[in-house]
């Protein structure tokens, strides 16, 4: 994010490269999930392009498939996600004064949780931010996740039927990536404010749903990140 031009946008793809890389087979799984349930490769297709949000998209399937009404099925994705409102401004926040945020309702769009972690960790690393840069990082990740999905509807339901240990630790992935990505920009008094909203996600997943233990989560280290700010 450092340099200029086409060159930007080029060392945001490369950036990317691990995320897509990550994304391609969690988004297969998808795709044979979604055909599995009854979707066409269409509509499994079509949740990715319009909802790329991992883990919710599995939650959408599970909503949909089990009768769940249409109004409840999308006010809990909305609430799993609205972590992804905070997402921008901090990340702006991080870039400092002057940075360029002209076409950010376009780049925005990217700013899945392992984008923006890989933002802030070419930030944390004295990269300049730049727009050309987060369109490269955003860019690479939304393909694969679109033609993992296209690639596992074509591939049909019950690929994976086979191979249980792979369908399993394809679960992992994605919080495997994520988890990569916060050590890599991980300091000392960030520690506290991580731990606190990890107690939280925890528990209010175990008391209430996974839902809720994001949301808690959230909330928890954003007060504890305010509290650490202010005694600094």
């Amino acid at each position: 994010m450092d340099a200029q031009g086409e060159e930007t946008f080029t060392a945001g793809l490369v950036t990317a490269l691990p995320i897509g890389l990550g994304y391609f087979p969690i988004a297969f799984a998808f795709g044979v999930a979604a055909t599995g349930a009854g979707f066409s490769g269409w509509e499994a297709a079509a949740l990715s392009v319009i909802i790329y949000a991992g883990a919710s998209q599995f939650l959408a399937l599970a909503l949909l498939t089990s009768g769940a009404a249409l109004p409840v099925a999308a006010f809990t994705l909305i609430a799993m996600n609205l972590r992804h409102v905070l997402y921008g401004p901090a990340l702006m926040k991080a870039a400092g004064q002057g940075a360029g945020k002209r076409h950010a309702w376009a780049w925005a769009w990217g700013l899945t949780d392992e984008v923006f972690g890989a933002a802030l960790g070419e930030i944390a690393r004295g990269k300049r931010f730049s727009e050309a840069g987060m369109f490269g990082l955003g860019l690479l990740p939304y393909a694969a996740w679109v033609g993992g999905t296209v690639a596992g509807a074509l591939a049909g339901g019950g690929a994976l039927d086979g191979w249980p240990v792979l369908e399993a630790g394809l679960s992992f992935l994605l919080p495997a990536l994520f988890l990569a990505l916060l050590l890599s920009i991980l300091t000392r008094p960030q520690v506290p404010v991580i731990a606190v909203a990890g107690l939280a996600c925890v528990g209010g997943t175990m008391a209430v749903s996974a839902t809720a233990g994001i949301l808690g989560g959230m909330v928890a280290g954003a007060l504890a990140g305010v509290v650490r700010r202010g005694r600094g």
